[in-house]
This record gives C-alpha cells, sequence and structure tokens, in this order.
C-alpha cells in the first residue's frame, strides 16, 4: 500500500474512532466477569489496595495480597474471607527483586497462574530534591516503578500463553502534571505511566489482544499518605470514590482512568498553553500539603 492510501486509511481510522467514541457515550459498556480469577495485588495492607482487594472479593475472585506490613495484610485477608473470598496474604518488600520473584514462584506453584495483576504499592517522600536522602529517593524509585517491572515479568509469561490477563498499574495524576517538592514522586509517576503505556502498546505489536492494561491516576487521595492535602477548586478525594472508579476502569477495560475526569483537561492545556500561563496557573491552583523545606514544613507548590 502507497503512502496515499496509508494516509486515506489513517483519516478514515480517525474519523471512524471520533464517531465511535460519541456513539459510546450513549450505550452501556459491558462489564466482564472476575469471579475465579486469579487476582494479585502489591500494598494491599492498607489504603486502596486494601480497599480494591475489598472490591474484587465482593466479585468472587481468588485474591493474593502482598504488603510489607504483616498485621495489615492479614487484616486485608481476614476480611476478604468474610466476604466469601478465597484470600491468601504474603509479606513482601516490593523493593526487593529477589523477594518478589521467590514470592511469585511460591504464588504460581501453590495457588496457580496470576490473571490480574494490580500494581499498587508506593512510597513517597515529601521533600524538596536537596532534602531528599539519596536512600529514599532509591527506595521510591524501587517500590513506585521497577516493582513494577519484576511483578509483570514474574506473571506476563503465563497470561501471554492464555492470552488472558490484566495487568493494573496505580500511578497518579503526578504522572501528568507536577507539583514541587515531589520530584523524585513525580518522576516515579511519570515512569509508570509510560511503563503502562509502552507495555500496551508492545502486547498489541504481539497480537496479545486477550490481555488487557489499565492505568489509574488519581490527584490527592485522602489516605495520610500525603499530609493535609489541598487545592483549590477541586476536593481531596475520598478512597472509596478512587476504588469505585478503578474496578468500574477495570471492568471495562479502559486504558487510563483519571479521577477526576478534569485532570484531563489540565493536560491539554499543559500541552498547548505558553510556559507563562502555565505558570499563572500553577499558582492558582494553589497546591498545598505537608513537605520538608528547608526550615519550613507547611508549603505550596507556587
Amino acid at each position: 500500500m502507497n503512502l496515499f492510501m496509508e494516509l486515506l486509511l489513517l483519516l478514515a481510522t480517525i474519523m471512524y474512532s471520533f464517531i465511535e467514541a460519541f456513539v459510546k457515550l450513549f450505550i452501556p459498556v459491558k462489564r466482564k466477569s472476575v469471579s475465579g480469577e486469579i487476582v494479585l495485588i502489591t500494598g494491599a495492607g492498607h489504603g486502596i489496595g486494601r480497599l480494591t482487594a475489598y472490591e474484587f472479593a465482593n466479585r468472587q475472585s481468588r485474591l493474593v495480597l502482598w504488603d510489607i506490613n504483616k498485621d495489615g495484610i492479614e487484616e486485608t485477608a481476614a476480611e476478604c474471607r468474610r466476604l466469601g473470598a478465597t484470600a491468601h496474604a504474603f509479606v513482601v518488600d516490593c523493593s526487593e527483586k529477589e523477594e518478589i520473584y521467590s514470592a511469585a514462584e511460591k504464588v504460581k506453584k501453590d495457588i496457580g497462574d496470576v490473571s490480574i495483576l494490580v500494581n499498587n504499592a508506593g512510597v513517597i517522600t515529601a521533600a524538596d530534591l536537596l532534602s531528599t536522602q539519596d536512600h529514599q529517593i532509591q527506595k521510591i524509585f524501587e517500590v513506585n516503578v521497577l516493582a513494577h517491572y519484576w511483578t509483570t515479568k514474574a506473571f506476563l509469561p503465563a497470561m501471554m500463553r492464555n492470552n488472558h490477563g490484566h495487568i493494573v498499574t496505580v500511578a497518579s495524576a503526578a504522572g501528568h502534571l507536577v507539583a514541587s517538592f515531589l520530584v523524585t514522586y513525580c518522576s516515579t509517576k511519570f515512569a509508570a505511566v509510560g511503563f503502562h503505556k509502552a507495555l500496551t502498546q508492545e502486547l498489541s505489536a504481539l497480537g496479545k489482544d486477550g490481555i488487557k492494561t489499565s492505568c489509574l491516576c488519581p490527584i490527592f487521595i485522602n489516605t495520610g499518605f500525603v499530609k493535609n492535602p489541598s487545592i483549590r477548586f477541586v476536593t481531596v478525594l475520598e478512597p472509596e470514590k478512587v476504588v469505585n472508579k478503578l474496578l468500574e476502569g477495570i471492568l471495562t477495560n479502559q486504558k487510563m482512568i483519571f479521577v477526576p475526569s478534569s485532570v484531563k483537561i489540565n493536560i491539554i492545556m499543559e500541552n498547548f498553553l505558553p510556559e507563562r500561563a502555565i505558570a499563572a496557573l500553577n499558582k492558582l491552583k494553589k497546591i498545598q500539603f505537608d513537605a520538608v523545606v528547608g526550615y519550613r514544613n507547611r508549603v505550596r507548590s507556587d
């Protein structure tokens, strides 16, 4: 096919895609069943990970729960069992590659092939770059980025053999939009978003259309992960709302899940506005949270 015909086909595909997206606004999306699926969730001992486990338990999935906190992960597993689901708890430090691989082998041998992987574990240090210690930077990258590689490499082969599965990347709006005093965290979340996008493209190139991918990108959530967050014009999210959006996205195979959806508008504006306008917009947002910045503790992103 010559270039002219390829360009015509591209134009037709773009037009069809817009029409399809418009029609879908009025047609209920079919939700897939996750009953009986083996779902592995990292960081399931608290917060978003714990609530996500409960939602899968309510849908009769088989849960494999990882967390570095023994008490937290056992509490999550006990509640999942109370909800009627099978749940297996593992104490795993997601900053340690060999620990991830070892736990993954136990899961595959004793439980079975994971078909839904939720990479949720995350850590943060709210501080200016020069106040962030080297070991903190390394730990944030190990948990927020590298762990996604190790878990995916462990469980993706079985998904590819079966051409069936779902890989979920819990990232952040900070993977698209930045904030001062979160340089390391934002960097890892940009990397997580890139991991999701590149993996999605690679699976498509390999013809593995049965393996779905989703990436969750919320703003600040009221879980204590970031201390005393606030944003002008936007309410800090309750974790239940975020998890509801996440499950909806997984069940309908959404690629990118923004919470709230207005985050998409901010991303578009960042791509088109001049630099001075972007700086003014960031100041208007008045993003605030507790962070270590020299001798100050309460900071804002402007």
